[in-house]
């Protein structure tokens, strides 16, 4: 039997969070949930996901910040998701350090989930 991939989910919103993790369970991932980049960077003194979904627009530290931030050097997944679509912030993120950017109004369930099995696999 193979070993459930984990998925860290850095989001803000309530709503949004509790929406994938819902999804993200169903599909089988184990799901670590957090509210910002302050908490995640915590988390991952401990913790090691397959990979990292991350907002930008948070309290407390953002997403730029996280990314500024995280010393990547396991070279974990990070996929972005936010309503922010100019191509200069698309990107910067991206030379920060993140795999994947996703407009964050379209990611539906169905995309997301393929983004992050063609990601992880």
């Amino acid at each position: 039997m193979a070993t459930k991939k984990t998925v860290l989910l850095i989001e803000d919103e309530a709503s949004i969070n509790d929406a994938f993790t819902i999804l993200l369970t169903k599909m089988g991932y184990d799901v670590i949930t957090v509210f910002n980049g302050k908490e995640a960077i915590d988390i991952l003194q401990t913790r090691q996901p397959d990979i990292i979904l991350l907002d930008l627009l948070m309290p407390v530290m953002d997403g730029r910040t996280f990314l500024k931030q995280f010393n990547n050097e396991n070279n974990i997944p990070i996929i972005v998701f936010s309503n922010l679509d100019s191509k200069s912030d698309v990107s910067e993120i991206l030379s920060l350090g993140a795999t994947r950017y996703m407009l964050k109004a379209w990611a539906t369930p169905k995309k997301l989930t393929e983004v992050i099995k063609q990601t992880i696999q």
